[in-house]
C-alpha cells in the first residue's frame, strides 16, 4: 500500500515584507476609492418613478377623452344585380314537386290494347303499407322492415296484355329521416338464378329475366322479368309475368320508360 508523501520541512520563519500604505508609496496624502453602488440606485429609482408618473398622467389624459365609437359589425348591404333573377324549376324539372304531388301520376298509363289486370291491389291506385306488404313473399317480416325503413306511401298499376304477359308496377315512398331506404330497398331483392343488366340512366338500378319458369301441377309454366330501381326517395319495383320467356328489350322499356317519369 502506497504511503503518503511527507510533508516538506520548514527550517525557518517566512519572512516578512513590510508594505507601505497607500499613502506612502505615492509619496503623498492617501486617496480613497469613490463607491458608486449608491448613485447607480438613486438613478435607477428615478427611472421608475418617471415611468410610473407617465403612465399615471396618460391614463389621466386618456380618461378625460370622448369615447371612441366602435365600427358597425354588420356587413354593408351589397346592391342586388340588375336584371331578372333566375327562374324557379317547373313542376316537371323538381323532382321534389312530382314526389310530393299525386303519386299516382308518376306512374306509367296502361298502354292501347291492354286491359286492367284480373287483380290490383288497393283498388284506387294507393297501397297502404300492410296491403303493400301482402304483396310480398313473407308479409310479417316485411311490414315490420316496412316500419323501419320509415314506409311514407305507395302506389300501384297493373295491366294485361292478352294472355301472354302481365305488367305491374309500384312506386313506394320513404320519409328517409333517419336513412336512405328507397336505395336500400332496390338493392335488396333476391335476385339468384335471375340474369340481370344495369338499366341506362338509373345509376345501379338493374332488371333481371328469370333463366327457369316457376312450375305447379296443374298450372302452366310462370315465366318472369324484374326491374329495380330509385330516385331520390321513391322506389321503384317492376314485375312481369307471362306463359313464355320475357324478352330482355320488354323489361329494359317497361323500365326506362318508367324512370323518365321520376
Amino acid at each position: 500500500m502506497a504511503e503518503a508523501p511527507e510533508a516538506p520541512e520548514i527550517s525557518e520563519a517566512p519572512e516578512v515584507v513590510e508594505v507601505p500604505e497607500a499613502s506612502d508609496a505615492a509619496g503623498g496624502p492617501g486617496v480613497r476609492r469613490r463607491r458608486r453602488g449608491r448613485t447607480t440606485l438613486l438613478i435607477a429609482t428615478a427611472a421608475v418613478l418617471g415611468l410610473v408618473a407617465g403612465t399615471c398622467a396618460g391614463f389621466l389624459v386618456q380618461a378625460g377623452r370622448e369615447p371612441t365609437g366602435l365600427p358597425s359589425l354588420s356587413q354593408p348591404v351589397v346592391a342586388q344585380a340588375r336584371g331578372a333573377g333566375p327562374e324557379p324549376l317547373s313542376a316537371v324539372q323538381d323532382h321534389q314537386v312530382k314526389a310530393d304531388g299525386d303519386l299516382r301520376k308518376l306512374l306509367l298509363t296502361r298502354p292501347k290494347g291492354a286491359r286492367e289486370a284480373d287483380f290490383v291491389a288497393g283498388g284506387d291506385g294507393w297501397l297502404t303499407m300492410a296491403e303493400y306488404a301482402e304483396q310480398l313473399k313473407n308479409p310479417d317480416r316485411e311490414f315490420s322492415e316496412l316500419v323501419g325503413a320509415e314506409f311514407r306511401r305507395a302506389a300501384d298499376t297493373a295491366w294485361q296484355v292478352g294472355s301472354a304477359y302481365t305488367v305491374d308496377i309500384r312506386l313506394v315512398q320513404f320519409r328517409q329521416e333517419e336513412n336512405l331506404a328507397a336505395s336500400d330497398r332496390a338493392n335488396g331483392w333476391n335476385v339468384e338464378g335471375k340474369h340481370g343488366w344495369p338499366i341506362p340512366g338509373t345509376g345501379d338500378g338493374m332488371a333481371y329475366v328469370s333463366t327457369k319458369p316457376q312450375t305447379q301441377p296443374g298450372y302452366m309454366p310462370l315465366y318472369s322479368a324484374e326491374a329495380h330501381a330509385w330516385r331520390g326517395d321513391i322506389s321503384m319495383e317492376i314485375w312481369i309475368y307471362g306463359t313464355g320467356p320475357i324478352p330482355k328489350a320488354k323489361i329494359m322499356d317497361v323500365a326506362k320508360r318508367q324512370m323518365e317519369r321520376l
